[in-house]
């Protein structure tokens, strides 16, 4: 889950969607701004993509839910 500073939404949506690795981003509204889905083999890749995330000069946070599946 990403926030971003208010009135940099577009230019954020716009940054995310073009992450290698970001299967789907969704424009929430309430505490986050988007919902980002990703699907990674691992965590060395989950964090580099997170790590890209928070480097963006329009993302003022994020929050990160690790799911799996159950077999």
């Amino acid at each position: 889950m990403v926030i971003v500073q208010p009135g940099k939404e577009r230019a954020a949506y716009n940054e995310l969607v073009n992450i290698e690795g970001i299967k789907d981003v969704y424009h929430v509204f309430g505490e986050y701004d988007f919902v980002v889905i990703m699907e990674v083999d691992d965590l060395g890749i989950l964090n580099h993509i997170v790590d890209m995330i928070r480097g963006s000069e329009t993302v003022t946070a994020t929050q990160t839910i690790v799911g799996a599946e159950l077999e």
